[in-house]
């Protein structure tokens, strides 16, 4: 078994169709601590979504759900957090991101959360 790491969803929501959601129940699965962070109230598996942004989390991961038009507005605060990676799930893909991160020495993937679970590659 993989070693837990935390994860923040951005764009977590507690529709259950959307990709966000399932993967927040695929980490919780997979035994991953995850944080979510989104604009609309509310919480998945009684885990809240939190609307402030969560300065104070030790993250690993951090997986996106946002378009890179939103990210924009987040880049210092995801950079603050200096998670071990980044994934870019598809439609998320941000080169401007992925460039600052890789000059911190954030790892970036432009990946499927969902697949790297399934092929225990996360």
């Amino acid at each position: 078994m993989q070693q837990s790491k935390k994860t923040l969803i951005i764009g977590a929501t507690h529709n259950p169709s959307r990709y966000a959601y399932i993967a927040t129940e695929m980490l919780l699965d997979y035994k991953h601590e995850v944080v979510l962070y989104g604009i609309k109230k509310g919480s998945v598996l009684e885990i809240p979504i939190l609307n402030d942004w969560p300065s104070e989390e030790e993250i690993d991961t951090i997986t996106m759900y946002v378009n890179p038009l939103i990210q924009e507005a987040m880049y210092l605060d995801i950079l603050a957090l200096k998670p071990s990676r980044i994934i870019f799930n598809p439609g998320t893909e941000n080169k401007k991101l992925a460039d600052l991160a890789l000059s911190q020495n954030i790892a970036t993937q432009n990946e499927c959360t969902l697949v790297l679970l399934r092929t225990n590659q996360y």
